[in-house]
């Protein structure tokens, strides 16, 4: 698809066919969604891709028994490490190789940035990863549209039963679920009009910071 297109077609889906997502898709869905922007390019994300049926049936147990999650041909967890410095040395490495910084001090001193970061408070580094994760689940939903794979972002989930029943190691932060799979032909939601999408001249200020006031009740004139 053209950019346009995947941008203004995607809409969330909440039932899929029976269809499966093959091996091959997913990695090209996958090798699209890496290249999302992260805070210094740090890449705090990971991706657990739920196929198997008694798999999808647990974590729709800890979806608040979704059946969208349930009838997905996929859903993954979508992770942030909360250790900003994880991927770190690699990360400035690459940088200093490629030329983007001069010296290994200029190295050594974002080394050091990155380390003062995984200091934070926990909630602050829970914000900090929660962050860029989130570019990388739209860059997630944007991939599978244009591989013609439906998907539905969610979040109502509980995140510590999620990382006991899949046994999460301890430094990584559920950030929402993304389910994955075909669109009947006859989607409820994608034969109906477009939800309402408030208009650029409304969400967009120019130097100064003024929204406008909800619209008025119509009065029994109007």
């Amino acid at each position: 698809m053209e950019f346009d297109e995947v941008i203004e077609t995607r809409r969330s889906v909440h039932q899929y066919t029976d269809e499966d997502i093959d091996d091959e898709t997913l990695e090209a869905i996958f090798e699209q969604v890496r290249y999302a922007p992260s805070s210094f390019d740090l890449q705090p994300w990971e991706f657990l891709v739920v196929r198997d049926d008694d798999n999808l049936t647990r974590l729709q147990e800890v979806a608040n028994g979704q059946e969208t999650v349930g009838e997905s041909a996929a859903t993954v967890v979508v992770l942030g490490n909360t250790d900003p410095s994880a991927h770190a040395d690699r990360v400035f490495d690459d940088w200093l190789d490629k030329g983007y910084i001069p010296s290994e001090d200029v190295r050594d001193n974002l080394l050091g940035v990155v380390e003062n970061m995984s200091s934070m408070p926990d909630e602050e580094r829970r914000l900090w990863t929660t962050r860029s994760t989130s570019l990388a689940a739209m860059a997630l939903m944007h991939a599978a549209w244009n591989e013609g794979v439906a998907s539905c972002p969610m979040e109502g989930f509980d995140a510590d039963a999620l990382v006991d029943e899949f046994d999460i190691e301890e430094g990584y932060e559920p950030v929402m679920l993304v389910t994955l799979g075909y669109a009947p032909e006859e989607a409820p939601d994608q034969e109906k009009p477009r939800k309402l999408r408030r208009p650029v001249d409304e969400i967009v200020h120019y130097e100064t910071f003024d929204p406008e006031a909800e619209s008025p009740t119509p009065s029994a004139d109007d």
